[in-house]
């Protein structure tokens, strides 16, 4: 950028690493390069431009995002105050691209939350809940569309899953529902900035939006893995109840570890509507997460930190949870208020026989009745283990889909994993290692084969 170079655009680059700022430099010749390849082909000329245009970016973030998403990134990179004069006629300068690209990539909450207002078409610094709304659905579907151009989907199939369009906007109004504004019809920046501080995922969102779709590769920031790995799914028999925008959701409220891949252990499109095929699948499985789909269209279910086991007690602790996908995303953590976090009996004359979360006996905040299809969410005014609402359509409900699926390691890989932890803790060798190099070279050393490759 040479002499005249802004001390604002200085103070960005300097977040990066050395061998990084000449990337985030060149991103703006890039994308002209780009466009101007097009025009040469289409027009046979290629005009020299000291300015970004709408256009430009549309070539490079087509494939990424839709026109609307562009648009409103264009805007946020035109929004930027580069400390230097600006081009006339229009367009974004090579100084605002630069702190466009250090703010979304590497910047505070405080300097991104202008850029949400610009990208949000926010006037004289404020925005409706509505227009945030609206951002969000673009940016998550941006998110999808990357996730499946780059082929990041992890095993999932978004054919077989359920509406992702429904999932994008019920994401949207979940993440927009964590806004305080300081009334109920603006949004300053301020409430955003404090949005932005406590709702990680956006930040993560428009990282992603960013990096993928202008092509920043910075080797210090891998693009972020938003899906788990999906194990051995039957696609061919599955119509799943999950989404890529609920999996995007759900993921990153489950305990450390326990996201790391998901495999199939029960749906009634597959088993049939047998509750004792649905214990014998899931009984011992490890931490599993439930869906339930009732015949009025609601969707819910919960997480559970511990292996289904038949026993007349509550079990499982306060890792577990439950949660809403339809009409609302919503999670329900545990009150403390007592520890029935989840039930599974069968077969008993005195204790009831079915599946159940949170609540008491005959008033649990989700129950499946063994004699598979009915089942209750009685939640008047909250269930006491994890202060969830009524969950299903009716009180009383039937069932019209079920599934559950296992997440981390299965049980047997699990104990596998903790053996050979236990042998090499065990080894004097490991433990002259970790004295002499410390614990990065033992981390090495638990990685599976495979990573050591090379």
């Amino acid at each position: 950028m040479g002499n005249a170079e802004s001390a604002v655009v200085h103070k960005r680059l300097v977040r990066f690493r050395p061998h990084e700022r000449p990337v985030i430099e060149g991103v703006f010749d890039r994308l002209q390069s780009a466009s101007s390849s097009c025009s040469s082909a289409s027009s046979g000329k290629a005009p020299a431009r000291k300015v970004l245009l709408l256009d430009t970016l549309k070539v490079t973030m087509g494939k990424m995002a839709s026109d609307a998403m562009i648009r409103r990134v264009f805007e946020g990179i035109c929004s930027v105050d580069p400390g230097v004069s600006l081009p006339p006629g229009g367009g974004a300068s090579r100084e605002q691209l630069v702190i466009f690209l250090a703010d979304t990539l590497r910047g505070t909450a405080e300097e991104r939350a202008p850029l949400i207002m610009a990208m949000a078409h926010g006037t004289n610094g404020t925005a409706s809940p509505d227009q945030i709304r609206g951002f969000l659905e673009d940016l998550i579907a941006a998110v999808v569309q990357i996730l499946t151009h780059r082929g990041r989907l992890r095993g999932w199939r978004p054919d077989r899953m359920g509406d992702g369009d429904q999932g994008v906007k019920l994401l949207a109004e979940q993440l927009s529902s964590e806004l305080k504004p300081p009334d109920q019809n603006t949004c300053d920046v301020a409430c955003l900035e404090d949005w932005l501080f406590r709702v990680s995922g956006v930040a993560t969102f428009l990282e992603l939006l960013i990096g993928e779709g202008l092509e920043v590769g910075l080797t210090s920031s891998p693009s972020p893995i938003l899906l788990p790995q999906c194990r051995d799914a039957p696609w061919s028999e599955l119509r799943c109840l999950l989404d890529l925008p609920l999996l995007m959701f759900l993921t990153p409220q489950l305990p450390a570890g326990y996201s790391s891949q998901w495999r199939l252990l029960f749906s009634t499109n597959i088993h049939g509507e047998s509750f004792t095929r649905l214990v014998g699948n899931c009984k011992g499985g490890g931490p599993t997460v439930l869906l339930v789909k009732d015949t009025k269209g609601h969707i819910f279910g919960g997480f559970v930190s511990h292996s289904w086991e038949l026993k007349p007690q509550f079990q499982g602790d306060s890792r577990c949870f439950l949660f809403s996908v339809f009409p609302s995303m919503r999670v329900f953590i545990s009150t403390g208020y007592n520890q029935h976090y989840m039930y599974l009996n069968q077969g008993q004359q005195t204790m009831p026989n079915g599946l159940g979360m949170g609540g008491q006996h005959g008033y649990f905040g989700l129950w499946l009745d063994y004699d598979f299809g009915r089942g209750h969410s009685r939640a008047r005014p909250r269930c006491t283990t994890y202060g969830s609402p009524q969950l299903s359509g009716d009180e009383d409900f039937t069932v019209d889909t079920v599934e559950v699926w296992g997440v981390g390691l299965p049980p047997e890989e699990q104990e596998q994993d903790e053996n050979k932890r236990s042998v090499l803790d065990a080894d004097p060798e490991v433990q002259a290692i970790m004295e002499m190099t410390g614990k990065t070279l033992y981390s090495k050393v638990l990685r599976e084969p495979e990573d050591n490759e090379g």
